[in-house]
């Protein structure tokens, strides 16, 4: 019997095996190598093609294909003609849709990841409005190197941005122009910030802390500030009133001190325009004269040619000359001068001037109903057309109503009467004030709370002042020479005018001269005198108004000092 073969062959291809299955011929595994082929080749070239479009996106990266549109402005950088210039105030929904083009501040900006930045751009005062720089896919016109670029640019940096005006899907409240939003497609640097800004616009726009004249303590590079001034909700820091006439750009950027600023321009404006209504003439006094013009000691000197010169305290001589000069009605804006060492928040060595002078008809109180009137028509006129201003000042200082009096019903006091008022209804410490001695600036606002609460307005005249608190040109009232024919006019307790009838005659003026111990022969006052000898000048009278004690009071600011540009006191001569 044969033993079977240790290497048995095996079945042809066509016969089943012995589990019952048939192999692959030849011809299906030609097929299926043809396939694999074909497959593999296929993945070969969808590598091939993943790895070209690799390329070309980092290829497009390293080009950056939006690289014209943003950067630091050059004399090449173009906008598209077709861009509309556009200003935030007047933004409606005309520009929905449109290219536009804003030159404006970056007050900030924060990122959304790598793609997107939303930037807040301030105009003027407080109109701002948001930026979206948003990269596409394309790469164009935006792209994630511009949104990158964009995202790091510092703050309080001067730029020109154009872009398409859209509506949010809500409103934006951190931003005034809170209805539109501006999707950004360039944006160019015209002027770069420095990375670390003396004072943040944030802390320009907080309540000043402090406004002593004197350094304040820093450490670390932070002002030590009082408590109640630290511990504010916004977190933000405040600043003294040093520090921001040191840091005075962001003084000035700051919505409240442009607001304020606007306010001011406003009172200038409608002084202006009553009294020309009134046949009121202006005219310019000047600032440099040869001697003390009110023969006190409050000048500021200073050589002139060999000689002595000295800064205006008062424009009242020229007033009075205008009249002299054949002038019914004159009025002067100008810089006022006073060498007193007075550091207060109510003080300044220069301060702005809103004069008038008058000739008189029959009594003096015209004068005092005109000044009145000025006044009234100042106060009722910025209500008016500064609502915005006013809102928004007392949002950072916040105040009460200035109340006005009802027409027909001013309150024109005497100064007997006011004191009179303050003994009997005033502070226990004013029960013995004196109706010969001129008023504290303490009296004065004690009697302003009186005068509120008993007549409901924060505007009133005080009339007929004592001799003895009033300069030498003030005509004394005949039927009592211990009082004067003089005025003084108050705001919330707190004076803002000084007014009354001038003397007329050259006789009745020497011997006033020497009642207040001026020699009548002294330079600069015999000029004066021989004014009223020259020729017949008739009766007069006037007022002088400080204008930056109307704006601080009628706001109630803290300080006079806010209301002016570039304050000026016995320790500060900068900015």
């Amino acid at each position: 019997m044969a033993e079977p073969s240790s290497n048995p062959v095996p079945p042809p291809a066509d016969t089943p095996t012995e589990a019952g299955e048939e192999g692959p011929s030849k011809k299906a595994l030609k097929k299926a190598e043809a396939k694999a082929k074909k497959e593999a080749e296929k993945a070969k070239r969808a590598a091939e093609r993943a790895a070209a479009a690799g390329a070309s996106a980092s290829s497009a990266q390293l080009e950056d294909l939006a690289k014209e549109n943003y950067g630091q402005e050059t004399h090449t950088t173009k906008l598209d003609a077709d861009a509309t210039e556009i200003t935030l105030k007047t933004l409606g929904d005309e520009h929905v849709g449109k290219t536009v083009e804003l030159r404006a501040w970056v007050q900030n900006s924060r990122m959304q990841g790598a793609k997107m930045v939303f930037v807040e751009l301030r105009e003027f005062g407080n109109w701002t409005i948001q930026g979206i720089v948003a990269a596409n896919p394309e790469q164009t016109p935006v792209s994630r190197q511009m949104v990158k670029w964009v995202g790091s640019t510092n703050d309080e940096s001067f730029c020109v941005v154009q872009g398409t005006v859209q509506k949010p899907l809500e409103p934006v409240k951190s931003c005034r122009v809170s209805n539109y939003e501006l999707h950004i497609t360039k944006l160019f640097v015209v002027a770069s910030a420095p990375a670390m800004l003396g004072m943040t616009l944030a802390a320009a726009n907080r309540p000043i802390a402090n406004f002593s004249d004197e350094e304040v303590p820093v450490e670390d590079g932070v002002e030590k500030l009082s408590i109640a001034a630290s511990s504010e909700p916004t977190g933000v820091p405040a600043a003294s009133m040093l520090t921001h006439l040191d840091n005075i750009i962001m003084h000035k950027r700051a919505p409240v001190q442009q607001a304020i600023a606007d306010i001011r321009m406003e009172v200038k404006d409608l002084f202006r325009s009553y009294l020309k209504s009134h046949g009121f003439k202006e005219f310019e006094p000047p600032c440099l004269i040869g001697a003390a013009s009110e023969g006190g000691s409050n000048v500021f000197g200073l050589k002139y040619f060999g000689t002595e010169a000295f800064l205006a305290q008062s424009p009242q001589f020229y007033k009075q000359y205008e009249i002299a000069g054949g002038r019914k009605r004159v009025y002067c804006v100008g810089p006022v001068f006073r060498a007193e060492n007075s550091n207060t928040p109510r003080h300044m060595t220069e301060f702005t001037g809103l004069d008038l002078e008058m000739e008189i008809k029959k009594d003096y109180t015209e004068v005092l109903h005109m000044l009145e009137g000025v006044l009234l028509y100042i106060f009722r006129g910025i209500k008016e057309r500064c609502a915005e201003e006013i809102e928004l000042v007392r949002s950072v200082y916040p105040s009460e109503e200035f109340l006005l009096p009802e027409a027909g019903k001013e309150v024109r006091l005497t100064f007997a009467e006011g004191q009179k008022l303050l003994r009997e209804e005033g502070p226990e410490e004013y029960r013995n004030v004196s109706d010969d001695e001129d008023m504290s600036t303490p009296q004065e606002k004690a009697l302003g709370r009186l005068i509120r609460e008993k007549y409901n307005t924060d505007f009133y005249v005080l009339d007929k002042f004592p001799e003895g608190a009033r300069p030498f040109y003030a005509k004394e009232d005949p039927a009592n020479p211990s009082l004067t024919n003089a005025y003084d006019f108050f705001m919330r307790g707190q004076e803002i005018l000084s007014g009354g009838q001038r003397i007329n005659d050259p006789t009745e003026l020497e011997a006033r001269l020497r009642k207040k111990g001026v020699d009548p022969s002294s330079q600069g006052i015999k000029e004066y005198v021989q004014v009223f000898r020259d020729a017949g000048v008739p009766p007069h009278g006037g007022g002088g108004i400080g204008l930056d004690r109307v704006v601080a009071w009628y706001l109630n600011l803290p300080s006079v000092h806010l209301a002016a540009y570039y304050p000026r006191t016995p320790k500060r001569l900068l900015p």
